[in-house]
Parts: C-alpha cells; structure tokens; sequence
C-alpha cells in the first residue's frame, strides 16, 4: 500500500472518529452511558487504526525516499 493510499484510509477513519466524537457528546447529554461506553470503545479502536495507517504511510514513505 502507497503512503497516499494509507493517509487516505487514515483520513476515512479520522472522519469516522470525528461521527463517534459527535455521537458520544450527544449521548453523554443524554445521559446513556451505556451507549456512551460503547462509542468510546470504538472511539479508541479508531484511534489504533488511524495510526496504524499513519505508521505504514510513514514507513512507505521511507522506503521510496
């Protein structure tokens, strides 16, 4: 995979976790903590992909350099 190809997958996720950010501040006004706990939870699953992607946009950056 290019370092474009995995910023980009990294982009798509970042949006992701920005709908989940959103999603969680309305439920935390909600006060549904279990919905809450659930979006957080993705919220850091996200976070791990992102970057995981950001590392192989890194290391195949590298390698072509």
């Amino acid at each position: 995979m290019s370092a474009n190809e995995s910023l980009g997958r990294a982009q798509e996720l970042a949006e992701r976790l920005r709908a989940r950010l959103d999603s969680l501040e309305r439920l935390a006004e909600a006060g549904d903590v279990d919905a809450a706990v659930d979006d957080l939870a993705e919220i850091a699953e996200l976070a791990k992909q992102i970057e995981a992607e950001v590392q192989r946009a890194r290391a195949s950056a590298d390698a072509g350099a």
